[in-house]
């Protein structure tokens, strides 16, 4: 009797060990804690919008961006970047300059072990981004 509650105990919690393949959610706002090896500067946020019909949005920082993706499993790219034209404080103008080049430079995503969406360009450190808390 003891074995059999111990194998039904140990079939039922390998069981809620399985877990659903993450995925992107489109139309979710993610902000940005790190673009490559720095930390995001600055009282506006650096953010990132997927949307269902293939273009992709934000904030730089000082500027909106906007331009188009492409998705496929793990693979993702970012084309036909652009962005509004207004002048911010310089280091802020530098932190966005490197958001949209490294953004252009994407080839995949994954989730960290703590849940935090990484785009990796093709090479040096991903953009690393938490959804918005509303």
């Amino acid at each position: 009797m003891k074995r059999l509650a111990l194998c039904t105990l140990l079939a039922l919690g390998l069981g809620g060990c399985a877990v659903e393949p993450t995925r992107l959610q489109p139309e979710v706002t993610y902000i940005a804690e790190w673009v490559g090896d720095a930390p995001v500067i600055g009282r506006h946020p650096l953010s990132l919008v997927l949307g269902d019909d293939g273009r992709a949005f934000g904030s730089a920082g000082c500027n909106h961006w906007f331009g188009s993706y492409s998705l496929e499993g793990e693979r993702i790219r970012f084309s036909e970047l652009g962005s509004t034209r207004k002048l911010c404080a310089e280091a802020i103008m530098r932190q966005e300059q490197r958001f949209l080049d490294t953004l252009g430079q994407v080839e995949r995503w994954d989730i960290s072990n703590i849940d935090q969406l990484r785009l990796w360009p093709a090479e040096g450190a991903p953009i690393r981004l938490w959804p918005a808390q509303d």
